[in-house]
């Protein structure tokens, strides 16, 4: 899917030029062809946020400066997916689309950028439940967030490994009450065979030591029923995201 994707444009906006050249810098060993321009304010980003597929957005610029460059992006026709990068553990109130860590080194922003075009890419996901009534309601789920999904299905653990061995997944929503192959022991082979895959594990029981074992595998863990802005919060990782907007959704 990412060859089908010709290009990509992002928007970094802040008075640090050497914000601007380390996000160009990162784009160079980008996935996807990244064209990187700069704006210091909302006055010079009007004609690049037209364009723009991301915007970065410098937490050091003042409030009032943040929020009309905000407004500026979000008035192109084809609004920005626009993320406030704040230095430090600081976790602001943001009007933006999503807040992440403001990258200070090269393999910082490389990360970042890697994460955060995701948004803008669709991510194959793979729903693994042995109830098809609930496999469509997590596939509807999918469906109301804000992101480009593109939904398969599996009805237990061995069928969801042969799939994830023959294909190319990004995430797997992984029930964990199946027969034969419980959704712990299917998370430990993908563990095993060292699939760089993202895992919800999901589970109808208020379990915290399930919840614990399945985040000591390296997944996230979603209690059912769920809703859209639950399913952006655990993913936030995924899109290098610290959080979410649920008001943005």
């Amino acid at each position: 899917m990412i060859d089908e994707l010709l290009s990509l444009r992002a928007l970094v906006v802040s008075t640090e030029h050497g914000l601007g050249d380390l996000f160009r810098q990162a784009s160079s060993s980008s996935t996807v062809p990244l064209e990187v321009v700069e704006a210091t304010d909302a006055s010079s980003c009007r004609a690049p946020a037209a364009t723009a597929d991301l915007a970065y957005l410098d937490g050091a610029l003042e409030l009032d400066e943040l929020t009309r460059v905000t407004a500026t992006i979000r008035a192109a026709a084809k609004p920005a997916f626009t993320v406030h990068l704040v230095a430090g553990a600081a976790a602001p109130i943001f009007e933006t689309d999503g807040l992440a860590g403001k990258p200070s080194r090269l393999e910082e922003a490389k990360w970042l950028l890697d994460r955060s075009i995701r948004v803008r890419l669709p991510s194959r996901v793979l729903i693994v439940d042995d109830s098809s009534t609930m496999r469509t309601i997590v596939r509807k789920t999918l469906a109301a967030t804000r992101f480009p999904l593109e939904t398969s299905e599996a009805d237990e653990g061995m069928s969801a490994l042969e799939r994830v061995r023959e294909g190319a997944f990004d995430i797997v929503f992984l029930d964990y009450n199946m027969p034969n192959f419980n959704g712990l022991e299917t998370l430990a082979e993908f563990k095993r065979e060292q699939r760089g895959i993202t895992v919800v594990m999901m589970s109808s029981t208020e379990d915290d030591e399930l919840a614990e074992k399945a985040r000591g595998f390296g997944a996230a863990f979603l209690k059912k029923p769920f809703f859209p802005p639950d399913i952006e919060a655990v993913l936030s990782g995924f899109y290098g995201l610290r959080g979410l907007n649920s008001k943005r959704a």
